[in-house]
């Protein structure tokens, strides 16, 4: 098993998919600036009746392509915020996507009723909406109700659907036949419970979006590496194989090894915790040498409990760190604690 796992170690090569919720908002270059021009009755509505800065108004109406109308703008944000999106939102919404300035009621309205009826609240249909704005943009007849429609099927209910597109709203967005359903057949076959798969879904949605044949490789070297196919650890192995290059993966190794682990040691670590392998080589690299720095910890240590790399620094190793030294100094411990006990 070790040859094997070293084998893929350094032979791994899956192309890294790029699902990402974030949304924020990105800077436009100077020169793009002063190439717009903003729409003074639009600026004056943004600013004076829903809160946008000078700027953000400037900017927002600029961008604006067609359906220039100021009382559209102020109708459609008016409507927006009676459906619980504040005014942060409503700025991140109109920065990233300006066209929703020239959206009439009654499209709002139906695309809003879709997420209602799945029992989904004002407050849980702004913040998605917010966070993932190519939802306003999408075809809801070929887009957004057949993938609704195909999520129901597979998971059985409105309810179901709903707690979904908390989690991940891409969901709405992808072509499910080609990632989603193909996905959950490849598990599947591997004898996995549907039930597992549904709680996989849940747990890891952004696994299930992955292309079917970057899932399938995936699959088969999280299997080379023998973890059970039921267990949670096989879909978060699923997931790094997912989203890691072979020159991420060959960096992330060679820190590892230049700090003293063994390939042994690696292995040991992957399997036991493959989730922390998702992060960073240097990220990996500050936590390993923060725990090395202490004296109190070594890299057996760190191979037996390869969860504490998954903690943060500043939140929780170094205040709990302070509180041993203290107890420490004050003869109030003879021995620090094992690793497992800062999780």
């Amino acid at each position: 098993m070790i040859a094997i796992a070293r084998k893929y170690f350094s032979s791994l090569f899956i192309k890294p998919n790029s699902f990402s919720c974030n949304s924020s908002i990105h800077p436009f270059s100077t020169w793009k600036l002063k190439r717009l021009i903003p729409v003074p009755e639009i600026c004056d509505v943004l600013v004076n009746k829903h809160q946008f800065s000078p700027e953000l108004a400037s900017l927002a109406s600029s961008r604006l392509p067609k359906f220039r109308d100021p009382q559209r703008a102020d109708l459609a944000l008016s409507f927006l915020k009676e459906n619980s999106f504040t005014t942060t939102q409503l700025q991140k919404l109109v920065i990233s996507n300006p066209r929703v300035l020239g959206f009439t009621i009654e499209g709002l309205k139906s695309r809003l009723k879709v997420f209602q009826d799945l029992g989904l609240s004002s407050d849980d249909i702004a913040k998605m909406i917010s966070s993932n704005q190519a939802i306003l943009n999408s075809s809801m007849a070929n887009k957004i109700v057949p993938n609704l429609s195909m999520l129901k099927g597979l998971l059985g209910s409105n309810d179901d659907v709903a707690r979904l597109l908390k989690r991940c709203s891409w969901f709405l967005l992808y072509d499910l036949e080609k990632t989603l359903m193909p996905n959950v057949e490849i598990l599947k076959r591997c004898s996995i419970p549907m039930e597992r798969i549904l709680y996989f879904i849940y747990t890891r949605p952004r696994v299930f979006l992955a292309k079917a044949d970057t899932m399938m490789k995936s699959v088969e070297k999280a299997i080379e590496f023998g973890f059970p196919h039921t267990t949670f650890a096989f879909i978060q192995a699923v997931a790094v194989f997912n989203c890691t290059s072979e020159g991420m993966w060959e960096a992330k190794l060679q820190i590892l090894r230049d700090l003293g682990f063994s390939d042994n040691g690696i292995v040991a670590m992957y399997r036991k915790q493959p989730i922390t392998f998702s992060a960073s080589g240097n990220k990996l690299k500050k936590k390993i040498e923060f725990l090395l720095a202490t004296g109190k910890y070594n890299i057996a240590n760190i191979v037996t409990c390869p969860v504490t790399l998954g903690c943060s620094i500043e939140n929780r190793l170094e205040p709990r760190l302070q509180i041993l030294r203290l107890l420490e100094s004050r003869n109030l411990i003879q021995k620090w604690p094992v690793l497992s006990g800062f999780n």
